[in-house]
């Protein structure tokens, strides 16, 4: 059996690289005890997870298993000395996890989101000393997220994660939720002993892409991974196309570059920063197509209304306006009147 896992030390010193695992939901007692015994023969998971309770967007759905999942989970832990966590959304749901000695909780995005739930969520975890887990807000609102963190700390809670699980945005292609990387790097900057955990399954939403996200999430030092992970991940009876096996699993992590997550190094520290340049520029790129597609909309909509395609006074208004909003930011004049007539260009010769 394996050395058993002290989440609350961890917290306290997270010096070395946090994986949890599991299924998206708990399904069935088979299905639990068969991926969770194969996750804790990988030494690099530290935590099982799995949702007993599901808060689907529509109704008639997989809603999870209830009570008699966390006597499975408990059980399975006992074997395996794995230490387990599910996620709450009600203080019923709290009171639940608690009774079958859960070792960590998660707080949702949906309920992050809410602040009445949030307070009802730390009311009745008053004065008891476990781990809680806080998962970003759906909206990309970071003081609605550090103030999920305040409600709990105010009652008495000491143990506290982030889970970085993406945005929801319309334009967020390639992922499921848009990752917005600054946000929990804002999070970090701002309350810097609160470990950050990337939950790339929910970040991606499919598994072709799970890697290199893990890796950029390395890249930018998080703390930790949550993946989701299934025996039969086709047969899943939620988000089945995010989730991996076992052995994909294992396959990833031994392929992942994993860093310090704790350095002084100057070579980690610009490594950190280009990573977050690379981001920025990836977001870039993705809003010119948005705007390169738009402008073509445009050139359409010109033509068949025999318009000319140089609209001389709109452009100049608008060149002028960027080059003052720009400085107000601090950027050069130059760079900016650059910038935009080159976008302006490449707008042109689409309509034309």
């Amino acid at each position: 059996m394996r050395d058993s896992f002290d989440i609350k030390k961890w917290i306290e010193n997270p010096d070395e690289l946090l994986l949890i695992a599991g299924p998206c939901s708990v399904e069935s007692k088979e299905q639990f005890f068969d991926v969770a015994t194969k996750l804790s023969e990988l030494q690099e998971v530290k935590i099982l997870r799995g949702g007993i309770w599901k808060p689907r967007t529509r109704p008639n759905g997989f809603e999870g298993i209830g009570e008699e999942g966390l006597k499975w989970m408990r059980e399975i832990s006992d074997e395996t000395n794995l230490p387990f966590m599910t996620e709450v959304a009600t203080p019923e749901h709290a009171e639940l996890a608690l009774k079958y000695g859960v070792d960590a909780l998660w707080i949702g995005a949906r309920t992050t989101a809410n602040p009445f739930s949030m307070q009802q969520l730390a009311d009745a975890l008053q004065g008891v000393d476990i781990p809680v887990f806080v998962k970003n807000p759906i909206a990309p609102d970071l003081k609605l997220w550090i103030g999920a963190f305040e409600r709990l700390a105010s009652s008495g809670l000491t143990h506290l994660v982030a889970i970085h699980r993406g945005f929801q945005d319309t334009n967020a292609a390639p992922y499921r939720n848009n990752p917005r990387w600054e946000i929990p790097i804002e999070l970090h900057r701002k309350n810097p002993n609160i470990p950050i955990i990337t939950d790339i399954s929910h970040i991606c939403g499919c598994r072709e892409i799970l890697k290199s996200t893990a890796q950029k999430a390395l890249d930018l030092a998080t703390n930790g991974l949550m993946i989701e992970s299934h025996c039969e991940p086709e047969m899943a009876l939620t988000d089945a196309d995010q989730q991996i096996t076992p052995d994909d699993l294992k396959s990833m992590i031994d392929n992942l570059v994993i860093h310090k997550t704790k350095s002084n190094n100057a070579d980690f520290l610009l490594q950190e920063l280009r990573s977050q340049i690379d981001n920025i520029d990836e977001e870039l790129l993705q809003l010119l197509a948005r705007r390169s597609d738009i402008s073509s909309k445009i050139g359409v909509i010109k033509k068949e209304n025999n318009l000319a395609v140089l609209q001389l006074d709109r452009w100049n208004s608008i060149l002028s306006n960027h080059i003052e909003k720009g400085k107000l930011l601090g950027l050069n004049e130059a760079l900016v009147k650059e910038i935009f007539e080159a976008i302006h260009k490449d707008s042109i010769d689409r309509q034309l």
